[in-house]
């Protein structure tokens, strides 16, 4: 397992850490300020002050990025399939332009939630369907753009309205089915903070492999947890065995950068440098 504990090199920021207290151009400037090497943007982020501004930025401040979030929200009714196609192929094409390693993928739930709008249903098996085809097709458009898909799944508690799929069993079959030759276009994002409660999750990482192991996301789970999205835990401040789990990807030869995604009704009233400055000491001595 790689030593973290002499400097911040392998921590990348993603940007809903502190997206309460700037821009993106402001995550990006103290980052670079702070020596964190990489972040992972935002679509809606990027967004808000355009993509070509967001490339400049990133490109200026000399980070690399871990990936980019997000792709997904698949199902839908018939009126909203072509909007779900449309905006994942952009998707697609934004994290190209940034240089992201992968786009992350939160497949969607039943269609009304993924695709406001739509029909609502209660189907969780065509919900599946649903995602598998999305997935399928844009998978060629990705390949041709050479930007690798990340399956994240999510707790279960998101089965309904963020994403169908929530091990990483169902997320490396999807990967098994579509990706059969492991050309290293179609893989997961790991987030413990969704997978750590899981008593298969020792073996999917071991069925993993290397390529399929496209990110690695920490924060930690709080108990009592007050709000089912809004309150992760700054690493150390829960109970998910982050070491055991980080040893467990790194023994497939993952190198790639440790991602610290937190969603926190309490760490974004905080001052931003506060915020990444606790994050740089808990890389080095929590996770």
């Amino acid at each position: 397992m790689r030593d973290l504990s002499a400097d911040h090199a392998l921590l990348s920021l993603n940007t809903a850490t502190v997206r309460k207290q700037g821009d993106l151009l402001a995550i990006v400037e103290a980052c670079a300020r702070h020596g964190i090497r990489a972040v992972s943007p935002w679509r809606d982020q990027v967004a808000a002050v355009g993509l070509e501004r967001a490339v400049r930025a990133v490109k200026d401040a000399g980070l690399a990025l871990s990936g980019y979030c997000r792709g997904g929200m698949f199902p839908a009714d018939a009126a909203h399939a072509q909007e779900a196609r449309d905006d994942n192929r952009r998707a697609v094409d934004e994290a190209a332009a940034l240089g992201a390693p992968c786009l992350v993928l939160v497949v969607g739930g039943l269609p009304q939630f993924s695709r406001p709008g739509s029909a609502p249903s209660k189907d969780l098996g065509a919900a599946h369907a649903q995602v598998e085809d999305g997935i399928a097709a844009l998978l060629e458009y990705a390949r041709a753009a050479n930007m690798p898909l990340a399956i994240e799944p999510l707790h279960p508690m998101y089965a309904a309205d963020r994403a169908c799929v929530n091990t990483l069993a169902h997320a490396l079959d999807i990967c098994d089915q579509l990706d059969p030759d492991r050309q290293g276009s179609l893989g997961v994002a790991l987030d413990v903070y969704h997978v750590w409660w899981d008593p298969e999750l020792s073996a999917g990482i071991r069925r993993c492999g290397r390529d399929r192991m496209l990110a690695y996301h920490v924060c930690d789970w709080l108990v009592p947890t007050k709000d089912l999205l809004l309150d992760r835990g700054m690493m150390g401040d829960g109970v998910i065995e982050l070491r055991r789990i980080r040893c467990e990807v790194e023994a497939l030869g993952f190198a790639g950068f440790v991602e610290v995604e937190i969603f926190s009704n309490d760490w974004w009233t905080r001052p931003m440098n506060e915020v990444i400055e606790t994050c740089i000491t808990r890389h080095r001595t929590i996770v």
